[in-house]
């Protein structure tokens, strides 16, 4: 039965019987694939989003409070 929690437990049996390493290949998939997006790529563009966002900021400043 497809689709069920029961149909899931037979499908990772059947992959693991087939393959040993089934899933630690699947791991290894996702852990090889890019992960230096966002911001890791480029410093210069997180500088300028922290500018903006420190000008945008909801704290108050120390001025009004002193």
């Amino acid at each position: 039965m497809a689709g069920t929690k029961v149909g899931g437990q037979k499908a990772a049996a059947k992959n693991l019987q087939r393959d040993p390493d089934f899933y630690a290949k699947i791991g290894r998939r996702g852990g090889q694939n890019g992960h230096t997006g966002g911001f890791a790529a480029n410093p210069d563009l997180a500088r300028v989003a922290g500018a903006k966002g420190g000008r945008i900021s909801r704290r108050r400043s120390t001025k009004k409070v002193a």
